[in-house]
């Protein structure tokens, strides 16, 4: 079974475009999602075009807060301060990455904590790991949906998360812990690790080497998630799974591109709808 991301994606965009419809009836406003990008490069272009091409298509308001590459931390902070005070944005997020002349740790930290919809701030983290209401990070968010999507039953499965980052390796690693898995959290340091791999009933690949899960990491009917994007030399976008390899041997398979990518901008603008939710249910 191949998981398409791009065609649930597509599914989910659509039951939300017409939840965002009835929201607008029912509180008399759209979830507004503000993105605020600093400097030209290409790659955060690129991405920040995807997020405003889905907050327009979901219908809510919003728009992009273009800062120049020189702009000082401390005026991007301020910005950051204006969105927060503002009643009518339910959700703020900063692409990263920054200008090196700017703390990242320190503009994620100055994001309203119910505003912050990728689920970095420190408060968000600390309410996943304490089973607290929170703003959950994208990406890991749209592996569960992807595998409660598809019939992938998780309680009780052996889960191997290959990758530790603050970002996908363990907010995913948590979730699937929720879901009663029995977690690993492998990386490039762990002993015997096509061993531990091939353990796994659910194995998530996030550790940003192209193609290093080959087809003998892999048990036979596991379902493999691969988070990775990787440019190869030739130009072509691969995973961090042997993506044709592996195909023969697991049960279920994200493609790259075009498997957990769109997932993430898709679970971002239902973050959107959660924060407006919490908000208008606060009030």
């Amino acid at each position: 079974m191949i998981l398409d991301g791009k065609q649930l994606s597509q599914e989910l965009k659509d039951e939300m475009r017409q939840e965002v419809d009835a929201l607008a009836q029912k509180y008399g406003r759209r979830p507004c999602l503000m993105v605020v990008i600093v400097g030209n490069n290409p790659a955060s272009q690129s991405y920040v075009r995807g997020k405003i091409k889905a907050t327009e298509y979901v219908g809510f308001e919003g728009s992009l807060v273009s800062l120049p590459e020189d702009v000082t931390e401390d005026a991007l902070i301020a910005e950051i301060e204006r969105l927060n005070q503002n009643e009518l944005v339910d959700g703020i997020l900063v692409q990263l990455p920054l200008p090196k002349h700017i703390s990242e740790d320190r503009v994620i930290a100055s994001i309203s904590p119910e505003k912050d919809v990728d689920g970095f701030h420190a408060t968000n983290v600390a309410r996943l790991w304490l089973n607290q209401p929170c703003i959950v990070p994208c990406t890991p968010k749209g592996v569960i949906v992807m595998l409660d999507r598809a019939g992938i039953e998780i309680t009780g499965k052996n889960a191997v998360v290959v990758g530790r980052s603050n970002i996908v390796g363990k907010p995913v690693a948590k979730l699937l812990l929720d879901r009663n898995a029995t977690v690993t959290i492998a990386h490039s340091r762990t002993k015997n690790l096509k061993e531990v791999c091939r353990q796994a009933d659910i194995l998530v690949a996030a550790v940003g080497r192209p193609q290093m899960l080959t087809a003998d990491y892999i048990k036979p009917g596991a379902a493999v998630i691969d988070v990775g994007i990787n440019r190869l030399e030739d130009g072509r976008l691969v995973g961090d799974v042997d993506f044709e390899g592996a195909k023969a041997i697991a049960g279920a398979i994200t493609p790259v591109p075009g498997g957990v990518g769109p997932m993430t901008i898709t679970m971002l603008m239902r973050n959107t709808i959660e924060c407006f939710l919490r908000r208008m249910n606060n009030n």
